[in-house]
């Protein structure tokens, strides 16, 4: 565990290497040398929030499963949105499979349990082998949850078009591992290489949607209307 010296000193790298980006732009890394993207069109602030994460996570990838209970928790002291996508690695076996389960969760059961499937998945991974290990770790999860595990969830199910469709939009934007985490603040867009800095580049983002207030000055007599 970092210690609290450690962190703090990381936090003002971090600030300091948001300070160096142009205000215009406001696009950059944090922790390490950021990727090259593409088409980055799909990094915006949803309408009416100051700042959110957006992340392309792959159930399957350890350094998905570090990174997570950090973005989970600085979701809940924040209050920002999360616009997390399934993005499944070729060379994994059966991330597809389990982020197909998590959509199911989330569309017909409820969010929070996909939300808690995915994190005991990440729990668990290093037990995880196979697609058999998969299935046997998913139908025990929805009996302890007392649940039935659906009996099949295909490649055309719309749950596995909605993880084809992250899927799609990571390449358009050039994913290259995962997982990738990005903030999305008022003035641009800044990819969290180093997750240890991601609370540092949120109070980066927070701080340039601060609005000073102008001073209105004294008010004008009113005039009379004259005849």
């Amino acid at each position: 565990m970092r210690s609290i010296t450690t962190f703090r000193l990381a936090s003002l790298a971090a600030a300091v290497l948001l300070l160096a980006i142009p205000a215009a732009h406001a696009q950059g890394a944090a922790g390490g040398q950021g990727d090259t993207f593409r088409d980055t069109s799909m990094l915006k602030l949803p309408a009416g929030q100051r700042v959110a994460i957006f992340e392309m996570e792959d159930l399957e990838c350890p350094a998905c499963g570090h990174a997570a209970p950090i973005v989970h928790a600085a979701i809940e002291k924040y209050k920002i949105p999360f616009l997390r996508h399934d993005f499944p690695l070729s060379q994994h076996i059966w991330s597809r499979d389990a982020a197909i389960t998590a959509r199911y969760l989330e569309d017909k059961v409820s969010p929070d349990m996909a939300e808690q499937y995915r994190l005991d998945i990440f729990k668990s991974q290093a037990s995880i082998n196979s697609k058999e290990d998969l299935q046997g770790f998913t139908r025990s999860w929805f009996s302890k949850h007392g649940k039935t595990a659906p009996f099949s969830l295909g490649p055309d199910s719309v749950f596995a078009l909605e993880v084809q469709a992250d899927q799609r939009l990571g390449e358009r934007l050039g994913v290259q591992h995962t997982p990738t985490i990005i903030v999305l603040g008022p003035r641009g867009w800044v990819q969290v290489v180093d997750v240890s800095q991601l609370y540092a580049v949120i109070d980066q983002a927070l701080a340039q949607t601060a609005v000073v207030t102008p001073h209105a000055g004294p008010k004008k007599p009113a005039v009379a209307n004259q005849r």
